[in-house]
């Protein structure tokens, strides 16, 4: 199936590439593969939710940012499809990075980037198995509580 069905099957729609917020591009093709700069979980040209995330009174919780991990991962797919002409000529996912802005007793990073990891696998199938990081920050740019970074193949 392709990239395209799938996301048509899943109820999908990707968003706009979300413009850089300085000096870089956000995706670089070198031979089959596509580097993503970080991706911010970016909606409408806003961010959905600031902070650091925690348990606690103004705290984004792990939940919410796990929901926000997702839209960094398709904020990526966008980023990278612009890059290669289109979505369905990704074909796989190969490393996924992932930073949590977070309060220092938080431990629970990976558990936010399987946001990202989940739908990638959800859109990619088998292809998009992937190595992956998740990294807890003291801040993150606009003050977003993560912050992904993907590195996909492509035909």
């Amino acid at each position: 199936m392709s990239v395209s069905a799938r996301l048509a099957e899943l109820g999908i729609e990707l968003g706009s590439v979300v413009p850089p917020l300085a000096a870089y591009i956000p995706a670089k093709v070198h031979g089959d593969l596509v580097y993503t700069a970080g991706q911010l979980p970016m909606v409408d040209g806003a961010l959905p939710a600031t902070g650091k995330v925690g348990e606690g009174e103004g705290l984004v919780s792990a939940d919410d940012a796990a929901a926000l991990a997702r839209q960094c991962a398709l904020n990526a797919i966008a980023a990278a499809a612009a890059a290669v002409g289109g979505v369905d000529r990704l074909t796989g996912v190969l490393k996924v990075t992932g930073f949590v802005a977070s309060v220092p007793e938080f431990t629970g990073q990976p558990v936010v980037i399987n946001g990202a990891s989940s739908v990638l696998g959800e859109i990619f199938g088998d292809a998009g198995r992937h190595a992956r990081s998740a990294v807890g920050v003291p801040v993150l740019p606009l003050d977003s509580p993560v912050e992904v970074e993907v590195v996909f193949s492509h035909a």
